[in-house]
């Protein structure tokens, strides 16, 4: 099996700190890999509510996960400050897919890297709808070239 390519910054235009917390780590002493989706969610959701104007709690458009996955490459533990960076992949009528990668402080190549897919729906009707006109602009500025 041959090593994929792993991301540095220059790959991703947007950036966010994230701190680990204790509760982060495992038995191994580093942060368990499901720690990471909750990274990946968090760093998609910030930037849509910051940039694209999502309403989490009222909106009647919201962003479901459908599709996610990781690759691991070296470990994080608590108590790190790490960096999250996030592009758009691909843009779709309904949906996004997010390139998302961690780095350790001082690194620049991502400790993991992934990729996360959301599909917009009507929160009424739990059916897929177009992306709202401000989160597709706020999506299109992170469009990987």
């Amino acid at each position: 099996m041959s090593k994929p390519d792993i991301p540095t910054r220059q790959d991703y235009p947007q950036f966010y700190p994230i701190t680990t917390r204790w509760s982060d780590n495992d038995i191994y002493g580093h942060v368990n890999n499901v720690t990471y989706y909750s990274y990946f969610d968090t760093v998609a959701n910030r930037y849509l509510i910051e940039e694209g104007g999502l309403d989490i709690g009222d909106g009647q458009i919201v962003g479901y996960v459908v599709n996610s996955a990781c690759q691991y490459h070296t470990p994080i533990a608590y108590p790190e400050t790490v960096t999250a960076g996030l592009r758009v992949d691909r843009l779709g009528n309904s949906s996004v897919q997010y390139g998302i990668a961690i780095f350790r402080d001082g690194c620049d190549t991502a400790a993991a890297h992934g990729q996360f897919v959301h599909v917009f729906v009507d929160r009424a009707r739990g059916a897929s709808v177009p992306i709202p006109a401000e989160l597709r602009d706020a999506l299109q500025r992170l469009l990987r070239d």
